[in-house]
């Protein structure tokens, strides 16, 4: 028991360090890849834990879903050669039974586990009496509950050290990303759960080696504790997600060039500064409230001419029009075309809503 509380101290340091960078393989594929990624991973400098998928679940079935439990001793060899703690993915009891008797370190459920209920019961069962971080990544459907839920899970199952890994959402449409940030929903856990690391894995976010700095970059501006970057030395050959996956080098070289930038300093200057920028945001916040209520009483006038002369609430040519003045004039002001939807679409879906109780009561 002894030895268990020193390792468990011993990782939750790890845990505890800013930025924490995780990298490996997205596979485990032989004892040779492992040991040879590892030992790279390990020459840079930059990484904190290494990681390495050994269960894969895979969309469609023939495709290569890991080695399984038999590629477990080859991370005990890279903990050996290394020093480096070691992570893995588990779906299921058995997943983690396996995984904490080869001595891994640290354990995170996977999108495809979070987003279902019964399965991370399952791993919260398994991980009752045992003290392991683990690291629960969001549900593929951007849906904060499931995301919740799972954390709640697990920490009702005794962890302490539980984290978050933000891997982004799967989302209709979406083409520059494999799946779509959505940082806000990443922002409000964060807010949601400040005492929670956050860990961004841009990899996944990214699909592709070409934009993977520039989110990494965002994610360390939006201050988040750290990255999980897959790596690989030999990408291009790689049995999984070969285009996501960079050598030790090239991340050794990418964790030199990044930014890494501070959430406060100690500058009684700068916080004066700050202080006075802030009290002009909350000034102007203030402001686009009272408009914002304004605006209301003028859509409730509106629903009541409505509803005494049995008109629709919603007249598609007039919402179009409003976002065609709006798209000119937030243009003129420097306001994405994003944002200006955004903001009508809320704007619109109140109004909307005060229309309906006028109109029903």
């Amino acid at each position: 028991m002894e030895q268990t509380l020193q390792q468990a101290a011993s990782i939750n340091k790890v845990l505890a360090k800013r930025p924490l960078i995780i990298s490996g393989p997205c596979s485990a594929e032989t004892e040779e890849q492992i040991l040879a990624t590892a030992s790279q991973l390990a020459a840079t400098g930059k990484v904190d834990i290494l990681r390495a998928g050994i269960w894969k679940p895979r969309t469609r079935p023939g495709s290569f879903e890991g080695v399984g439990t038999k590629g477990l001793p080859w991370l005990q060899k890279a903990k050996e050669l290394t020093g480096l703690p070691v992570a893995v993915e588990v779906a299921t009891g058995k997943q983690v039974e396996d995984a904490l008797h080869f001595g891994v370190d640290v354990l995170w459920i996977g999108a495809r586990t979070t987003v279902n209920p019964f399965s991370v019961q399952d791993v919260a069962d398994a991980l009752k009496g045992v003290d392991v971080p683990v690291l629960i990544k969001n549900p593929i459907n951007p849906d904060l509950e499931l995301w919740i839920g799972a954390a709640e899970r697990v920490a009702k199952a005794g962890i302490k050290n539980i984290g978050l890994i933000h891997r982004g959402f799967s989302s209709y449409g979406n083409t520059e990303y494999r799946n779509a940030p959505m940082w806000h929903l990443a922002i409000e856990m964060k807010r949601r759960f400040p005492e929670m690391i956050m860990i961004n894995d841009p990899s996944h976010i990214c699909g592709r080696r070409d934009i993977l700095q520039e989110v990494a970059q965002k994610a360390i501006d939006l201050d988040f504790d750290g990255l999980i970057i897959e790596s690989h030395i030999d990408p291009d050959n790689a049995w999984s997600d070969a285009k996501q996956q960079i050598t030790p080098e090239v991340l050794g070289s990418m964790m030199d060039t990044m930014i890494w930038r501070k959430e406060d300093i100690i500058s009684e200057e700068l916080h004066i500064q700050m202080d006075k920028m802030r009290a002009q945001i909350n000034q102007l916040d203030d402001e686009l409230l009272q408009l914002l209520g304004q605006r209301m009483k003028v859509a409730d006038k509106i629903g009541q001419y409505k509803k005494d002369n049995n008109i629709t609430i919603l007249q598609t040519n007039r919402w179009n029009a409003i976002l065609e003045r709006a798209f000119v004039k937030g243009g003129q002001l420097g306001l994405s075309q994003e944002f200006i939807t955004k903001y009508f679409d809320a704007v619109h879906m109140e109004s909307i809503n005060h229309q309906n109780k006028i109109m029903n009561s």
